[in-house]
């Protein structure tokens, strides 16, 4: 891996020189192992505790495959789905490797007795596979996670839509939490050059989630004027919306959960901001009922700031708590789209609100390669900045799942792999100056 290392760091490095490095047979990764899905049973979600579970682990390298990269990562970042696999909720992602290893010998290669995960990276691709053209060792890349076969007809008008659509990291193995990872070469999108290795690997996954679900004709389809509540408004997700909401001259509403939380949002430039502790909402009255005059209360509040006009649009992630109140407070003829469950998967609602004002549920996963790359490209451009507010190790990824597991975290966290510091890896100093402030943002807080 020294070699590795040493050839991204010496910005002279040719492609033929790249090609020519030897691989090592094994590299370090974050594992879950399988002899141990059933190691939090009977405790509850909170009490489960992600530094148990999460192994840094000496892995195999892969083979590569016919449409594959091996791409040294240098920095990747958690995720949610990273919590999620981490303490086996709401099933153990083996499941998910054993379906997919019975789906080609290619796939059997990553049903395995470990599991590795992440779902975004910045780094350089080191070897390409048989049919790979767009792509050669050397190329300094980010991933997003969409990982599709594309052999049946309803993956090709979006491809979101295939049947063997899985998330890269969650879903498949050998995913970006590690020093090397295997991709399908269609992941591959160019790194930002004005941000660092861990700037550029933070927005992959949520920022082009938050591009589908709010700006594209498959989520929401935001236009200029819109109202949109933004619920997490500072978190991961949250705070890539509350961007898009801004740069597409829409007004967003947003929520958060603390003085800190709010402030970031103002750093934004967003001007309506809910902190829901402080106004003390509850939802819910106990497990199994919620309380409408709290849905009133909050629909009030946000007339307040919009000059009494309810929300065309809700941005929503965090499911059970909060989704009746977010069909209640929808504009006649809105739309609610929702990905994600935070706080739990069985949603409710009281339908009247829905039925008989017209409103729209709008289902939103991930995001198709095309709507991926335009969010990487917003990115690039420095019209859209990454939320990064942490580093850690590779080996502290356990600590850092806890941190996002208990919400403790602002925008999103990183995590350096290859990388031996932060701060490397940019190559547009002008571009970064321009944006300096807005890239440094979610530091510090």
């Amino acid at each position: 891996m020294k070699e590795i290392l040493d050839a991204i760091l010496n910005e002279e490095t040719s492609a033929a020189e790249y090609a020519a490095l030897k691989l090592p047979e094994s590299y370090r990764a974050i594992t879950l192992h399988k002899d141990e899905q059933e190691m939090f049973a009977g405790q509850e979600s909170r009490d489960k505790d992600p530094r148990k579970s999460l192994h840094l682990d000496e892995i195999t390298l892969p083979e590569l495959g016919p449409g594959e990269a091996l791409v040294a990562v240098m920095a990747s970042a958690v995720n949610y789905n990273t919590v999620w696999s981490s303490i086996f909720e709401p099933v153990s992602t083996f499941s998910f490797l054993e379906r997919y290893g019975r789906l080609s010998p290619e796939a059997a290669r990553h049903d395995q007795p470990f599991h590795v995960l992440g779902s975004d990276l910045a780094g350089v691709v080191l070897r390409t596979g048989p049919g790979v053209h767009a792509w050669k060792p050397g190329d300094q890349v980010v991933a997003h996670c969409l990982s599709v076969e594309l052999e049946s007809a309803d993956g090709h008008n979006d491809t979101m839509l295939d049947p063997e659509q899985r998330i890269w990291g969650f879903e498949t193995n050998y995913g970006g939490l590690a020093e090397i990872a295997l991709v399908k070469s269609n992941q591959l999108m160019p790194k930002p050059k004005h941000l660092t290795w861990e700037e550029a690997a933070s927005p992959g996954l949520v920022n082009s989630t938050a591009y589908r679900q709010l700006v594209s004709r498959n989520g929401a389809g935001m236009k200029q004027g819109d109202n949109v509540l933004i619920w997490g408004a500072s978190g991961g997700l949250g705070s890539y919306a509350t961007q898009y909401a801004l740069a597409g001259g829409a007004n967003p509403i947003c929520v958060v959960s603390s003085e800190a939380k709010a402030k970031i949002c103002e750093a934004m430039g967003a001007e309506a901001i809910i902190d829901r502790s402080a106004e003390g909402y509850k939802f819910w009255k106990d497990e199994h009922n919620q309380d409408p005059r709290e849905w009133k209360r909050f629909g009030g509040k946000i007339r307040e700031l919009t000059g009494g006009e309810d929300v065309d649009i809700v941005f929503e992630h965090p499911g059970r708590e909060t989704f009746g109140a977010s069909v209640y407070v929808t504009r006649k003829g809105g739309t609610v789209v929702t990905c994600a469950s935070t706080s739990g998967y069985m949603h409710q609602y009281d339908n009247r609100y829905l039925w008989m004002s017209l409103k729209r549920i709008v289902g939103s996963h991930f995001a198709n390669y095309r709507e991926a790359w335009e969010a990487n490209r917003l990115i690039a451009k420095g019209k859209i900045h990454p939320t990064l507010s942490k580093t850690y190790t590779l080996a502290e990824t356990g600590q850092a799942s806890l941190d996002v597991h208990q919400n403790k975290h602002q925008g999103k966290v990183g995590v350096l792999c290859l990388a031996p510091e932060e701060g490397l890896g940019v190559t547009d100093h002008e571009l970064r100056a321009k944006h300096i402030d807005a890239i440094n943002r979610f530091r510090g807080e």
